[in-house]
């Protein structure tokens, strides 16, 4: 499969993630989310990039991003992960023992209409499905749990409002699960069919919507899907 290919252009909401190598994990104590959180601040004012929501997990952390200016997405987690592993080595003394990410980061555009809203549901959620939190404003390093001074300094209001009962949504079950799970691993645009094919097309990922794996031949068996490394 080909790299999926960064998009430059500005007003794109991205979904953003990713995850340690071999999957371990990133964040040990509170101290460890804080220096991200803090990271994400400085990222902010260094670039052109706005955070419309975000979630830092164990072992990999997710971001909604919007770039005001052409390119700024990759300038800015070039910056911050590069930072991030930087001092992460540093902290904890492990220079020279290899990769702290798997690779590079994910990164899926997203329709700015209610399929972002589906999108932040699922990021916001991330703790609840992995059994850390019963419910998902409880967990403190997250665009919904984080404390008002933390979520101001760091998230503004996207192009779709959050309804009133935003944290009961959040909290309900994700129809939409594996589509997006499916978006995410493949990289494919997460919109409605004809804004997906659209974009897809624009920017060149219409390799992303094809099924993986060679065609199936005639009288073969169903194959199963395999969506790659799938988040929660």
């Amino acid at each position: 499969m080909p790299r999926v290919k960064r998009i430059s252009a500005p007003g794109i909401v991205q979904h953003v993630m990713n995850r340690a190598n071999r999957r371990a994990t990133i964040f040990y104590q509170p101290a460890d989310y804080e220096a991200f959180l803090a990271l994400l601040l400085e990222a902010g004012r260094k670039f052109q990039v706005r955070l419309l929501a975000f979630c830092l997990m164990p072992n990999h952390w997710h971001l909604v991003l919007v770039a005001m200016e052409g390119g700024e997405i990759s300038a800015y987690m070039r910056w911050l992960t590069g930072t991030h592993v930087r001092r992460y080595h540093r902290l904890y003394n492990l220079d020279g023992t290899g990769h702290l990410y798997q690779g590079r980061y994910t990164s899926v555009p997203v329709q700015s209409d209610g399929h972002l809203l589906v999108v932040i549901r699922y990021v916001e959620a991330n703790p609840v499905r992995a059994g850390l939190v019963s419910r998902a404003e409880n967990w403190p390093w997250s665009s919904l749990g984080a404390t008002d001074s933390v979520r101001d300094q760091l998230v503004i209001d996207g192009p779709v409002p959050r309804p009133a009962d935003w944290i009961e949504q959040v909290n309900e079950a994700l129809s939409d699960l594996q589509r997006i799970r499916r978006s995410v691993a493949k990289g494919t645009p997460f919109g409605s069919p004809s804004w997906t094919a659209q974009t897809a097309s624009q920017h060149g990922l219409q390799f992303t919507m094809r099924s993986r794996g060679r065609p199936k031949k005639a009288g073969a068996g169903t194959a199963s899907l395999n969506g790659g490394e799938r988040c929660r």
